[in-house]
């Protein structure tokens, strides 16, 4: 009798200490929610987080604030989100660099993507493009690999940033080619972009977001994309899969996050709006421009995946000896 009393008590407390957060969800959002954008304004990351906070936002009335706060390769701006209130009322779109890249490259992080985190849905996946410029003297991938091979060292590959997806598509990239190429960093798309124009670097695996519209133009000359299969915008460059190295894929990709602990119902609703708004034919065609393929997913799946990608990249940059320096 005494156990069977200890046991109804229990209950009765938990379901008390539950009350509380279930309340709070059937009242949220009661004000507006912050999206985090881990990367400045203007970049793929920025674009399609305000796609996404748009449709959402026309759905269901709610009131979503992008915020923008940029640095080291996205820690910044997912570490206020991994300690902001877990209240529903903040978010965050996490990226490859930040979620899976960055725990094996930087020494320290302020945060465990795998623990700091409640998993709302993975967002959209996008393939890199490697360009030259126009001028360049190398057509195809092969004519850039026989150049570094007879003269190591000589053959430059710029990337936007230390970390990212484009970073380690060269570094490994090199690596699989077995040449020695020298890898010139930049902060951010515009001067690198400006460089390459300018034969200033020979090789970028670079966004489409920033490269496709140079190509268009007929500035820049696509030579290879980083997915396993060839993009629709570009049905004539093959994937480097292709041109002979097995199973080469780098694809950056995004999703949703909030802070650990955020009630459950609020991340089942916004898993809910944010899969709604990546079925939706506009948000769709819209992704499709920039090359970029919608992922709807039950945070479940988003934890996989996640996993999966966390021992891949850290995989890939143990291996090749990758350092920030």
């Amino acid at each position: 009798m005494h156990r069977r009393s200890f046991c109804l008590g229990t209950g009765a407390a938990a379901a008390g200490a539950l009350l509380p957060a279930l309340v709070a969800a059937e009242d949220w959002p009661a004000r507006a929610i912050r999206m985090i954008v881990p990367f400045p304004a203007g970049g793929g990351t920025d674009a399609i987080s305000r796609q996404l906070a748009e449709r959402i936002t026309h759905a269901t009335g709610w009131s979503i604030a992008i915020e923008n706060r940029a640095g080291a390769g996205g820690n910044i701006g997912l570490e206020s989100v991994a300690k902001a209130a877990p209240d529903g009322y903040t978010i965050g779109m996490g990226q490859a660099a930040n979620l899976a890249i960055n725990p094996s490259l930087y020494p320290r992080m302020p945060y465990d993507p795998l623990k700091d985190f409640a998993l709302i849905s993975l967002v959209a996946t996008q393939a890199l493009v490697a360009v030259v410029s126009a001028k360049s003297p190398y057509r195809t991938l092969g004519d850039l690999i026989a150049a570094a091979k007879a003269k190591p060292g000589t053959v430059t590959v710029a990337h936007t940033g230390n970390g990212t997806v484009g970073h380690l598509a060269g570094e490994v990239f090199a690596r699989q080619a077995g040449i020695k190429v020298l890898i010139v960093p930049y902060k951010g798309a515009a001067q690198v972009v400006t460089d390459i124009l300018g034969g200033q670097v020979d090789l970028l695996f670079g966004n489409p977001l920033a490269v496709m519209p140079l190509a268009s133009a007929g500035l820049l000359h696509p030579i290879a994309v980083t997915s396993l299969q060839r993009l629709p915008a570009l049905p004539e460059v093959p994937t480097v899969e292709e041109i002979g190295y097995r199973g080469f894929e780098a694809t950056n990709w995004s999703g949703l996050v909030a802070p650990a602990k955020t009630p459950a119902a609020v991340v089942a609703r916004l898993n809910a709006e944010v899969n709604a708004a990546l079925r939706q034919p506009e948000l769709v065609a819209k992704l499709a421009i920039d090359s970029s393929e919608p992922l709807p997913s039950s945070p479940e799946r988003f934890a996989e995946f996640l996993r999966a990608e966390h021992a891949k990249w850290g995989s890939l940059i143990r291996d090749a000896g990758i350092k920030l320096e």
